[in-house]
C-alpha cells in the first residue's frame, strides 16, 4: 500500500486531513510514479467526505510551490484575478473573460489564469485565442503584456506541469459527472499571485470555505460569489438574475451574505439573457458587447458583465464600494475605452514574434 491507498483509507473513514497529510496527498497526486486508479479512488473517497476548507488550502499552497514563476512581482500587489471554478453547467456566455477586459481598461493588472475547457463549449483560453490573443508567451512577453495592456494570461499547463499526472484522472471523473478538489484549485494557484480577487464557485457550499482558503494564503482583498439565478440553475459568477451569495477576505473580510442586482442598482434580468454559445458565437457576442452593432447584446447580460466588474473594482481598492465599481465600468464600455483596449490586444498580440520553444 503507497503513501495514497493509506490517505484513502483515512478519508473514507471520514477523517479530515492534517496540513502535513494533505500536501502529501496533494504531491502524491502529482506523482507520475503511482498508479492513476489510486488516484481517482482517493479524490472520489476525499470528494465524498467533504473537503475542508483547511484541507483546500494546504493544496492550494503545495501546487502555487511547485507552480512556475512568471516574474511578474513588480504588478502583484495591485494585481487582480477574475475566475470562476467552471463545473456550474449553465452554458452561459464568458462572462469573466469580457469582465477581466473591462478591469483591464480600468487601469487595473489583471492576472488571467485558466486553461481549455473540459466541459463547456467555451473556455477562457478558448475564447482569448480566438480573439488573437496569444497563450504561448514567455516571460519577457507576458511582462510586456502588463506593461502595454495591464493583462496577462497565465495559461495553466505552461505554469502547472505537475498537473500533467492529475488531467487523465481529472478527465475520467468529468466523464462521469463526478467533481474533485480540482474542480476548486483553479482558481486558487494563479502563478502570478495577484493581491486581489473575485472567484466564482459552482455551489453555494464552498463560498465561505473557499474565501477562508483565499485569505490564509495570504491575499489582500477578494469576494467569493456564487448565483442562483432561478431553481434548479447556479452559476460560478454574480449576475443580475435571482440573488448571489457572496463572502469576503482580506480587507473585505465578513461572513457569507447575500446580493441582489436591485441591491446594487441594477435591473434584475432573465437566466436566458445570460446565454452563451460556441466559440464563433461568443466572439460575435463579445464584440457586439463591447463595440456595439445589431441586434444588441441582451441587457440583462450587459448588466452582469458591469456588476462583476464593479465588483472587482471594489475588490482591488480601484472603486470605494460595489456602486462606485459599476459606475466605472459603465463609462468605460459606454465611452467605447473598452473596445479600444481589445483593438489594442489584438494588435499587440499580432506584433508579437513567433514563440518557438
Amino acid at each position: 500500500m503507497n503513501a495514497l491507498d493509506e490517505l484513502t483509507s483515512l478519508v473514507s473513514d471520514g477523517q479530515n486531513l492534517t496540513e502535513v497529510q494533505a500536501s502529501r496527498a496533494a504531491q502524491s497526486l502529482a506523482d507520475g510514479g503511482i498508479d492513476p486508479d489510486s488516484k481517482k479512488s482517493f479524490l472520489i473517497a476525499f470528494s465524498e467526505k467533504g473537503e475542508t476548507s483547511a484541507e483546500v488550502t494546504a493544496f492550494a499552497a503545495t501546487f502555487r510551490e511547485v507552480a512556475i514563476n512568471p516574474g511578474v512581482e513588480l504588478w502583484a500587489e495591485r494585481a487582480v484575478d477574475v475566475c470562476g471554478t467552471g463545473g456550474d453547467g449553465s452554458s452561459t456566455f464568458n462572462i469573466s473573460t469580457a469582465v477581466s477586459f473591462v478591469v483591464a481598461a480600468a487601469g487595473v493588472p489583471v492576472f488571467k489564469h485558466g486553461n481549455r475547457s473540459i466541459t463547456s463549449k467555451c473556455g477562457s483560453a478558448d475564447l482569448l485565442e480566438g480573439l488573437g490573443i496569444r497563450l504561448d508567451l514567455d516571460g519577457g512577453a507576458i511582462r510586456e503584456s502588463l506593461r502595454e495592456l495591464n493583462f496577462c494570461f497565465f495559461f495553466a499547463p505552461a505554469f502547472h506541469p505537475a498537473f500533467k499526472e492529475i488531467m487523465p484522472v481529472r478527465k475520467a471523473l468529468a466523464a462521469e459527472g463526478k467533481r474533485s478538489i480540482f474542480n476548486l484549485l483553479g482558481p486558487l494557484i494563479n502563478p502570478g499571485r495577484p493581491a486581489h480577487q473575485l472567484l466564482g464557485v459552482f455551489a453555494p457550499q464552498w463560498v465561505e470555505p473557499v474565501a477562508a482558503a483565499l485569505g490564509s494564503l495570504g491575499l489582500s482583498a477578494g469576494l467569493v460569489v456564487h448565483g442562483k439565478p432561478e431553481p434548479g440553475r447556479a452559476l460560478d459568477e454574480l449576475s443580475c438574475a435571482g440573488e448571489n451569495v457572496i463572502a469576503g477576505f482580506g480587507r473585505l473580510e465578513r461572513g457569507a451574505g447575500s446580493l441582489t442586482a436591485s441591491a446594487a442598482g441594477l435591473p434584475e434580468c432573465r437566466f436566458s439573457d445570460l446565454a452563451g454559445g460556441n466559440l464563433e458565437e461568443n466572439i460575435e457576442l463579445l464584440n457586439r458587447l463591447f463595440e456595439g452593432g445589431h441586434p444588441a447584446v441582451p441587457s440583462g447580460l450587459r448588466d452582469t458583465v458591469l456588476l462583476n466588474a464593479g465588483a472587482a473594482l471594489w475588490t482591488c481598492g480601484k472603486a470605494v464600494d460595489l456602486k462606485e465599481g459599476i459606475q466605472i465600468s459603465d463609462t468605460l464600455v459606454s465611452g467605447g475605452e473598452v473596445a479600444g483596449w481589445l483593438r489594442r490586444a489584438r494588435e499587440f498580440n499580432a506584433d508579437l514574434p513567433a514563440n518557438d520553444g
